[in-house]
């Protein structure tokens, strides 16, 4: 894309106001092809669906920093235009790429834009595939911060309804009498994340809520193993269990006891042989077969990717992982007893030293570097997005700019790029990350090289990012399956 330069407009303002109204006439072009073909249309790995103006405008903007170079909604218009014209079966298709690969490549050819899209979408014209044969079931066992995330995501994925549909979340019943009004809230407000995207209204005479058109049963338990899920009408149902009380396969096999419940995908570390699934590294190892799935930690979320990218490429020897954490539920707000060390005081008022298990843990999902990291962890009072430092040592002496460069290709072109995001600007900060679906965001600005000694900085959203890993696991599992465009991107 470097080759392809576009001009400067003679007239700043015009150009947005035309830029602008291009944007706007994406947004319903992109909503009936979501609602009506099941086709859902990105730039960049970036989702258009349900985007405002001004966020496609900023979609745009993006490419300019990750390719050093222009992507207008003059040249993405023209091909979703055609795509809207086509009899497409359900798909994800990045019209961003599909633009840039046009001007570089398709132009070139002699192709006007129509034959263009035609010939890299054709195996998808007349297609009746379906990503699923029927939708799935899923029920949210906790409703946390995870949890709420987790239905938002599945809220907003929802789509046409023919695929993951949240159908319940279960909890303990809370003391307050209007308990299920306050869960409701908690889903609608969010002092991070902010107001959900949409509405949600309380249906206290059927023990649900519903969002966006979406139906949720909450259903009130006080062990896994207790409930009729066919009672409300699911039926081989996914369970995320987001409680963390049960981590090994004795006790998560207690949701399985339950009537309606398939399969079990728990937001932890799992104990014992569980598998420990980071989504982009080991994904693969999931067999049609299995019941119980752990997606691991956050951290080893975010740090498996960029570590396995390195490994792949330089080869690691050693290294030293330092996570600078957000604090969490687990601490305390003021100083009280906690039966782990030093994670009783404030949390608000106190960078904690503490353990981690990611550095460990990542020899489950990345066996080659079993007994070459070590790691521990500060927890810090910000409430999200977290920070990893890895301190490497690798096989060969590099430079920053080589290294920068192969985790922007990673970042862009690899399979690792629903993982790794990157950032080249000198003036972001951890806010800046709130919301990011990535497991990871790589900052060029920080990297250190000296020789073979390499550490990096990847900063994380603890709470979104982590959520939208498992959620790549929960399609998986559910046996989900997208024609993707363009081919060779993907």
């Amino acid at each position: 894309m470097n080759d392809r330069k576009r001009e400067r407009p003679a007239d700043y303002f015009k150009d947005w106001k035309e830029r602008e109204a291009l944007a706007e006439g994406m947004i319903p072009l992109v909503g009936s092809l979501a609602r009506e073909k099941s086709v859902k249309c990105y730039i960049y790995g970036k989702s258009l669906v349900n985007r405002s103006v001004l966020e496609i405008m900023k979609d745009h903007r993006y490419v300019r920093q990750v390719e050093a170079n222009e992507l207008s909604e003059f040249e993405t218009f023209p091909i979703l235009t055609e795509l809207c014209k086509l009899d497409l079966g359900p798909a994800h298709i990045d019209i961003g790429r599909l633009a840039v690969n046009y001007y570089e490549k398709g132009a070139g050819e002699g192709l006007s834009i129509e034959e263009y899209v035609r010939r890299e979408v054709a195996d998808d014209i007349g297609s009746k595939d379906k990503p699923l044969e029927q939708p799935q079931d899923v029920v949210l066992y906790g409703f946390g911060r995870i949890g709420r995330l987790m239905a938002r995501i599945l809220i907003d994925k929802t789509d046409g309804g023919d695929t993951l549909r949240l159908r319940a979340v279960v909890v303990r019943k809370g003391k307050a009498p209007n308990d299920l009004v306050k869960r409701a809230s908690l889903l609608r407000r969010d002092s991070i994340h902010g107001a959900f995207d949409g509405t949600i209204r309380v249906d206290e005479e059927r023990q649900s809520f519903v969002a966006n058109g979406n139906e949720v049963k909450v259903i009130y338990a006080d062990s896994p193993d207790s409930i009729d899920y066919t009672e409300y009408g699911i039926n081989n149902a996914i369970v995320v269990d987001n409680t963390g009380v049960w981590r090994d396969e004795e006790g998560l096999s207690l949701h399985l006891k339950s009537k309606g419940v398939s399969k079990v995908i728990l937001t932890a570390p799992g104990k014992g042989n569980l598998k420990n699934v980071v989504h982009g590294i080991n994904h693969d190892i999931i067999a049609p077969s299995d019941t119980i799935i752990s997606a691991a930690s956050c951290t080893t979320n975010a740090i498996a990717p960029p570590l396995k990218a390195m490994d792949d490429e330089f080869g690691i020897s050693a290294g030293h992982v330092e996570t600078v954490h957000a604090f969490t539920n687990d601490q305390n707000l003021i100083d009280n007893y906690h039966k782990a060390s030093r994670r009783g005081r404030a949390a608000p008022l106190n960078m904690v030293l503490t353990e981690t298990g990611a550095a460990k843990a990542v020899g489950k999902v990345l066996p080659q570097l079993v007994g070459r990291l070590t790691g521990n962890a500060i927890r810090v009072p910000t409430p999200n997005v977290s920070m990893a430092i890895l301190n490497l040592t690798l096989n060969r002496e590099t430079t920053a700019e080589e290294v920068n460069e192969f985790m922007r290709t990673q970042a862009l072109h690899s399979p690792l790029r629903k993982q790794i995001d990157f950032s080249n600007s000198p003036e972001v900060v951890s806010t800046d990350f709130v919301g990011s679906r990535h497991a990871c965001i790589f900052d060029a600005q920080a990297t250190i090289v000296n020789g073979n000694q390499a550490v990096l900085y990847l900063w994380y959203d603890n709470e979104f990012g982590y959520s939208c890993q498992v959620h790549r696991i929960l399609e998986q599992m559910a046996g989900i399956h997208y024609a993707v465009y363009p081919k060779e991107d993907w």
